[in-house]
């Protein structure tokens, strides 16, 4: 059907605080001085900075807050007109509209063979979408104290085990995350192309790795729950773990996350 151009997409961020063993979370930082810093950085058009969120590094007695973060990417509210605003996937709508047209032409509704006989209406369609919808996207950072590079999540774990208590005191131990979804061997993948974010990252020079294994303390708890919300949703989820600043500094770790943007808007 012909190119659909660039999506238009808003990010919503997320980092944590202190936890035992971290004094000082490095996530915490750069997500409270990320909205500064990628407005003299100046993003790309159609890339939107959106809530940028810090949660207590904390697992179910925090989950309340995680889902009223994770609910502000369906809904906010506009401060400077008060109005309501709803982001929703384009691929989440194309994919409805594709499946009523299909089931209305199958019976016949439309006449026939409409679907096939307007697939350049079709086509129009699809791009309007991508001019006038936002696609949402989850980013969540997480420190990772004992790594020397970042690292790309692309899956998490139906399992909590904490290796010491939450900040609320909260030790699970090989517990489901959901228990509904099964047992602890359950994994979820992001829709992200993790490949393509790799490559892009790796090009400007950061020493970045993908990664299966999120840990089981509460950056694989966030990041579970963000995934299957997003599934939920018609959302996109990913979650990225940076070191700490006596690794990589806060300089270059803020230009990574500004890069990081870019590569999901790019690749999402």
């Amino acid at each position: 059907m012909g190119s659909e151009g660039p999506k238009s997409v808003v990010i919503h961020v997320s980092g944590f605080k202190k936890f035992q063993g971290v004094a000082e979370n490095p996530t915490e930082t750069i997500v409270k001085n990320l909205k500064g810093f990628v407005e003299k950085k100046e993003l790309p058009a159609g890339l939107t900075l959106g809530s940028c969120t810090v949660l207590e590094t904390a697992g179910d007695g925090a989950r309340p807050a995680l889902y009223k973060t994770m609910d502000s990417g369906v809904s906010t509210t506009d401060s400077t007109t008060n109005e309501q605003v709803v982001w929703v996937s384009v691929s989440f709508m194309i994919a409805k509209l594709t499946f009523l047209l299909e089931e209305l032409d199958m019976f016949g509704i439309l006449g026939t063979n409409w679907f096939q006989k307007n697939s350049e209406i079709f086509s129009g369609v699809r791009l309007a979408l991508n001019g006038v919808l936002q696609d949402a996207l989850k980013l969540h950072l997480g420190v990772n104290s004992g790594a020397l590079k970042f690292a790309i999540e692309r899956q998490a774990i139906n399992e909590a085990t904490f290796r010491c208590p939450d900040e609320f005191g909260w030790q699970p131990q090989q517990l489901p995350i959901i228990a509904e979804d099964g047992g602890t061997s359950r994994a979820r993948e992001t829709s992200c192309s993790t490949e393509a974010i790799h490559k892009i990252l790796k090009k400007k020079g950061y020493d970045v790795a993908i990664s299966d294994d999120a840990g089981r303390f509460v950056c694989n708890y966030v990041y579970y729950h963000s995934l299957r919300f997003g599934e939920e949703k018609g959302h996109k989820s990913l979650f990225v773990h940076v070191p700490l600043f006596s690794r990589i500094d806060e300089d270059t770790q803020m230009h990574f996350v500004a890069s990081l943007l870019e590569a999901i808007a790019a690749t999402c």
